[in-house]
């Protein structure tokens, strides 16, 4: 039987390949203990991996394998339907992406109204994408909203105490307030709900309706400096706390 050491490629190429750090700075990394594959410390310099199955940590931080797939982040524009293609002919994800990728078949991993602007994952990972929309993995959403009044310290204690809904309760992990005055009030809510206008509801249900809503974070990703209509990939080390998060 073939040494599965023998096997796969070696982890200083797999590193440099990645972008950690040179082979040679990379055994010496190897040599400080800071790099894992598979839950154990690599201590020999000849590590063979396979990094397409493996799970390597620098430092702790996840490695996600090399990308066979795409991964995006779109800031999706209020007005535009949360769907690659519209028989009615309204705005849709596909108008804001390049031709390479259209190409690449992307599809969004959850919604957002039409009315909400925002973050979007992009992707044709099938795999990721199901895990990210399991209810078991539901990652933390924060939401930037604009809404009508001015909102009161009594209002904001009813909406992190929980606030029942037809369909049943809803209570954001964490709600603040930023600015008020008597014509509007700025909120950020989190909260890992996933159920239909959810944000709108709340804010309807404690007497000011939403005026502008925004997505600004899923998980341990934030939106960054993309504008409005723009796409930008996920980065190595936001990639792979997703996988981490979604246990992929």
């Amino acid at each position: 039987m073939a040494d599965p050491n023998e096997e796969g490629v070696r982890l200083q190429k797999v590193l440099a390949q990645a972008g950690i750090a040179s082979r040679r700075n990379a055994e010496i990394m190897i040599e400080n203990g800071r790099i894992e594959v598979n839950g154990e410390l690599v201590t020999e310099q000849g590590r063979r991996v396979k990094p397409e199955r493996d799970v390597i940590r620098v430092d702790g931080a996840r490695l996600p394998p090399p990308r066979r797939h795409a991964y995006l982040v779109f800031n999706k524009p209020c007005g535009v339907v949360c769907t690659m293609d519209d028989p009615q002919g309204r705005p849709t994800i596909t108008d804001h992406l390049t031709a390479q990728q259209r190409a690449d078949r992307l599809y969004h991993v959850g919604r957002l109204d039409t009315d909400t602007e925002g973050m979007l994952l992009l992707t044709n990972d099938g795999d990721f994408a199901q895990r990210m929309m399991h209810p078991s993995y539901e990652l933390a959403k924060t939401y930037v909203a604009e809404v009508e009044g001015e909102v009161t310290d009594t209002t904001v204690a009813r909406l992190r105490r929980g606030v029942q809904l037809e369909d049943g309760a809803v209570k954001p992990d964490r709600v603040t307030l930023g600015t008020r005055t008597a014509q509007r009030s700025m909120l950020t809510v989190v909260l890992h709900e996933g159920r239909n206008r959810i944000v709108r509801r709340l804010f309807d249900a404690v007497g000011h309706p939403v005026r502008r809503l925004s997505r600004t974070q899923m998980g341990p990703v934030r939106m960054g400096q993309v504008k409005v209509g723009e796409v930008r990939e996920l980065t190595r080390d936001e990639l792979g706390a997703l996988l981490d998060a979604v246990k992929l």
